[in-house]
């Protein structure tokens, strides 16, 4: 079987030529051949520009926690495909892979034969996750937004809660050049007889979803405005917040999650199970809401590998990313910091080094793992017009290992950019510290 599924999975590889190409003709062509499983899945629908993987988590943990059978689709993965679909945290069996996989090729022959453009490797796994949902009769379907909104594939779907964690500069060349233009098309997912959410704080982006939500008709939550918080404390490894809801005063939630964006994803992650009891009847009780985010993780995301010396990962591939990362960085006592980064040559590198350098007593430069990356090394020039001292290492896991070498034990190590070189990187990091344990 394995073989099998490694050519299925080669298969789906292989997609990746055909680039990314938006549009939802391809994607609706494919569900109706498939028998459009999408409208089988009563669907809480998450998109925004950072946060929408870790809200998407915590949504899909007080879910399961309250006793459903929750599917998740998120993207990227970091080091096994099969990360993208889970089913109450359980990975899609390699066996389903290969079945679906096995069932999707005539149809995408067929597609091609009429004339439809082959559909990319984004739109078939989305057709995968809905399939595979559908035929494992989810009771509900977390799905997170791909890139932007109104023409990513996944949003063929029908919502019953669209949401938008934020908007930032981010996907310029797809999604516009401006705020509101990124807002427009990320408020694309706001669906009639719906209900959407947005915990943006830009008012120009606010505006936008607001006149979006007002012409369907719906309703529009804005967290921080319609629901606050405030942080009791903040640990290197957890903190605390009390959080006043909808409908509803929740004291002392604990997160596993650090950074204050992260509660404010907890707080969306609460506001939609709140409208899922309020709206549509469903049962969630307050302990669900208390357990479901307190045992939530999201690896790569400000995740702490070893605290003696310490090495943290995060994924903060843009400028929003990288501020919520420096902010983070003042709750992490250290004598040193090593900076190891690696970013997409298609990202604003120079505001990400601004905001990131001076926080580092010394740099390591990568390339991501992406055709994506352009010309990496551009990232050491603009580090050492800091005046910091900097090495390019190509390899990702060559430069995690020599980060990890210059550390004394009250010294840390942050290894942060594209996702792309984070799954690599950590992959390195984990037997590291393994082999140093054992």
């Amino acid at each position: 079987m394995e073989q099998m599924y490694q050519e299925s999975l080669q298969y789906l590889v292989n997609l990746t030529k055909f680039g990314m190409n938006f549009g939802l003709g391809r994607i609706q062509a494919l569900l109706q051949r498939a028998g459009n499983p999408e409208r089988k899945l009563r669907v809480i629908h998450i998109g925004g520009t950072n946060g929408k993987g870790s809200t998407s988590m915590m949504v899909a943990e007080i879910l399961e926690e309250a006793g459903f059978k929750v599917g998740l689709f998120t993207s990227p993965h970091l080091n096994d495909y099969r990360e993208r679909i889970t089913i109450n945290g359980q990975m899609i069996p390699k066996a389903e892979v290969i079945h679906l996989v096995h069932t999707l090729r005539p149809m995408l022959e067929e597609l091609v034969c009429d004339g439809v453009e082959h559909p990319t490797e984004f739109e078939v796994s989305t057709a995968l996750a809905f399939m595979y949902f559908a035929q494992q009769k989810v009771d509900y379907a977390v799905i997170e937004v791909g890139l932007g909104g109104a023409i990513d594939s996944t949003n063929v779907v029908e919502s019953l809660i669209s949401v938008i964690t934020n908007v930032g500069m981010d996907h310029m060349d797809y999604l516009g050049k401006t705020i509101e233009e990124i807002a427009s098309v990320k408020a694309g997912i706001l669906k009639p007889k719906s209900v959407a959410i947005t915990a943006s704080e830009r008012p120009e982006a606010i505006k936008v979803i607001r006149e979006r939500a007002k012409s369907l008709n719906i309703p529009l939550w804005v967290i921080g405005e319609d629901v606050s918080w405030e942080s009791c404390w903040s640990g290197e490894l957890e903190q605390e917040f009390n959080l006043v809801g909808l409908h509803a005063k929740y004291p002392k939630i604990r997160l596993h999650l650090v950074g204050t964006h992260q509660i404010k994803n907890a707080a969306t992650a609460v506001t939609v199970c709140e409208i899922l009891q309020s709206q549509y009847g469903v049962r969630i009780k307050r302990e669900d809401i208390y357990n479901g985010l307190k045992k939530t993780t999201w690896p790569g995301r400000l995740e702490v590998l070893s605290l003696k010396p310490k090495v943290l990962l995060d994924g903060a591939h843009n400028v929003d990313g990288a501020n919520s990362l420096a902010d983070a960085l003042k709750l992490f006592k250290r004598r040193r910091l090593v900076l190891c980064l690696g970013m997409l040559g298609d990202k604003e590198r120079e505001k990400v080094v601004e905001i990131l350098t001076p926080l580092a007593d010394e740099v390591i430069i990568t390339k991501p793992n992406s055709p994506r990356a352009g010309n990496w090394e551009y990232l050491a020039q603009l580090t050492q017009e800091k005046g910091l001292p900097v090495t390019t290492i190509e390899s990702p896991a060559l430069a995690v290992t020599e980060g990890y070498k210059k550390l004394q034990s009250e010294d840390m190590l942050c290894v942060t950019g594209s996702l792309y070189m984070i799954a690599e990187a950590r992959e390195a990091l984990v037997e590291i510290i393994r082999q140093k344990k054992s």
